[in-house]
């Protein structure tokens, strides 16, 4: 290994790079489920949250590419090359090539995991950045420029024989960046490296949390990296074997179960819809919004599709937290949409507006607003999932059931008020048809549990008000001139959402009016083989701005056509839809007019509606989705 003392030279862009900013499907994901780091391919951590999820930033420079901050370890070889990203197979390990005539470099990106511990988390934690070259030569380059809190706050810097640590008094935060490569420190506080490297040989950088009262940081020697990097692949290995997915698509499905694992806090079992903020559902628009909380329809969808193929661990660590949840509800038997993954329940919505944002989309918001909005399709989604664990994970408890039952006697008396709904429109309240379902979901999986379970319930009421929705949807819900369920009653604006209606057997697949809702969201709904999930032309949202295609709805109108019997369209449409993932195998939130990705990356609904969608098509193919 030679080092060099010359100053760093400018990193090279991408040449997907527009205004700067590496596009949002060219990054990876690596995480200890405690929090999780965006590496993009060309080396750059540009999203690092610490110590978890919903933390203030570390590194920000996907949302502002001069402030916010960034990790990043590139060749510097005056030479050509190319860039390349894959995860170690069936892990979360990501490693990042440069290829050149002269040599070929990686970096392996992984937080340390530890297979012997229950959830994993070992008794330091690491993000390690590993660099070898596996022919040839390579000069590298390094910088490492934190910006803490959003940018917000400043850091002191202190050089070490063994790394660097950089101080934020106003966060109490201390992070050590351990490394046997001398560092030289910058005026704005980075610190930065450059050597040379020969085939076989390496070099780590370990950033961790650091104690002032231990002084002494952790270097890892060639030996110590090799085994916390294949301690961590055996946990992966260990974890993805439980996997019980043995269809067509078992490749995508493991990827889209690895990413949802991703995105649990193991500490309290909760599930983040996405682990980042503020990514633009379309370049230069408003629409950009905080998902590092657990959504309790995010995450009973989530909940689904880890028991759909085998991770019942996962469920029962959830329940865990969302039986906290319950047996906090409001006064009035009511619950949040969403809280805190400590089960926070203030979650203030603020803009950050010293930073410009992705691609200049404004305002950067931390926190989310529609917290305290009325959704009333979370009860169905809640019940639903619980309906289901009891099914297939273990019965519940009778306090459990109690504070359910409380909940349900809520839901019977305020089914009928207009609500936001499943998009958290901020146009005001309506009568989304989508929400009068899910009260009906919320109450039939309620009878059918207090059945099965022999609990007491007032089931007359239940039943009374059920059936009473039931037959208002199909009255109200239903658009005689359109053919169609409609998004909300009196409106003739179609709404993706009513594709569960099949999937949660509120009708049968093959019923004329499902047929007929099919029919219509794929003739105005669906560009090519993407869906919208409404008209924003015609729907009063609240916002401005466009938005993209929606991915989970995709999947879910993959789902209905191939319960509804059509399945080679149903199969065109998922392979299309697959072609959308990431190098990786990861979507965001949306897909744009070019097949680019947009919104918060990666999105833990969208993964789930995959995983759903993959194991029913292939069942309605003659495939055997499960373990023998």
């Amino acid at each position: 290994m030679t080092l060099i003392n010359s100053p760093v030279k400018e990193f090279r862009e991408v040449e997907e790079m527009r205004d700067g900013y590496l596009p949002i499907e060219k990054y990876g994901l690596v995480g200890d489920l405690h929090t999780v780091a965006l590496i993009g391919i060309n080396g750059a951590v540009d999203w690092f949250c610490y110590p978890h999820f919903d933390s203030p930033s570390v590194f920000g420079a996907i949302l502002d590419k001069n402030k916010g901050g960034t990790f990043h370890i590139e060749p510097a070889c005056g030479e050509e090359y190319s860039r390349k990203q894959m995860y170690f197979p069936e892990t979360n390990v990501l490693i990042t090539r440069f290829l050149s005539p002269n040599g070929v470099g990686e970096i392996e990106d992984f937080m340390v995991i530890d297979p012997k511990k229950p959830n994993g988390t070992p008794a330091r934690r690491e993000f390690v950045r590993r660099i070898q070259v596996v022919r040839g030569n390579m000069k590298f380059k390094v910088l490492c420029k934190p910006a803490f809190d959003y940018a917000r706050a400043t850091h002191t810097t202190e050089i070490r024989d063994n790394g660097a640590v950089f101080h934020c008094e106003a966060l109490k935060l201390h992070m050590g960046l351990a490394t046997e490569i001398p560092m030289k420190k910058r005026e704005d506080g980075a610190v930065e490296a450059e050597f040379t490297l020969t085939a076989c040989s390496g070099a780590t950088f370990v950033l961790a949390g650091y104690n002032p009262d231990k002084p002494n940081m952790h270097v890892m020697n060639d030996a110590q990296s090799e085994y916390a990097f294949n301690e961590t692949v055996a946990y992966w290995h260990r974890w993805l074997s439980q996997c019980k997915y043995r269809g067509r698509w078992r490749e995508i499905v493991n990827r889209s179960a690895l990413a949802m694992k991703l995105l649990t806090f193991a500490p309290t079992g909760a599930i983040v819809a996405a682990p980042t903020c503020s990514l633009p559902e379309g370049i230069g628009g408003v629409r950009n919004w905080d998902y590092r909380y657990t959504w309790i329809r995010d995450a009973s969808f989530t909940l689904y599709g880890f028991i759909r193929i085998g991770f019942t661990e996962e469920a029962k660590e959830f329940i865990t937290w969302l039986r906290h949840r319950i047996h906090e509800l409001n006064p009035d038997g009511s619950l949040q949409i969403m809280y805190g993954i400590h089960g926070e329940h203030e979650l203030k919505e603020e803009t950050l507006d010293h930073l410009e944002g992705y691609r200049n989309s404004r305002p950067v918001r931390i926190g989310n607003g529609a917290a305290d909005q009325l959704q009333l399709d979370i009860y169905g989604e809640l019940m639903d999932a619980i309906y289901l664990y009891n099914k297939y994970g273990t019965p519940i408890d009778y306090e459990l059931w109690d504070d359910l039952r409380r909940m349900l006697n809520w839901v019977v008396d305020n089914w009928n008020q207009p609500d936001e709904g499943i998009w958290e429109v901020r146009g005001g309240r309506q009568h989304f048809v989508y929400s009068k379902l899910m009260c009906w979901i919320a109450l039939d999986r309620g009878i059918r549990l207090a059945d099965k379970r022999s609990f007491p319930a007032p089931r007359k009421r239940w039943t009374e008000v059920r059936d009473q929705i039931y037959e208002e949807i199909m009255e109200k819900g239903y658009n005689t001139e359109r053919k169609a369920f409609v998004q909300a009653y009196g409106s003739d604006t179609l709404d993706a959402s009513q594709l569960l209606m099949p999937l949660t057997f509120f009708v049968s697949p093959t019923d004329p009016r499902m047929i007929n809702t099919i029919d219509a969201i794929s003739k105005e709904l669906m560009s090519d083989s993407l869906v919208y999930r409404y008209n924003v032309e015609s729907t009063n949202d609240g916002l401005e701005g466009e938005d993209g295609t929606f991915n989970l709805c995709t999947f879910w109108l993959v789902e209905a056509m191939a319960r509804s019997g059509r399945v080679k369209e149903a199969r065109l449409l998922f392979e299309k839809m697959l072609s959308y993932a990431n190098h990786l195998g990861l979507y965001a939130e949306e897909i744009g007019p070019s097949g680019e990705s947009l919104g918060n990356f990666p999105q833990a609904f969208t993964h789930l509606a995959l995983i759903s969608a993959a194991f029913n098509l292939d069942r309605a193919l003659g495939g055997h989705n499960m373990a023998a």
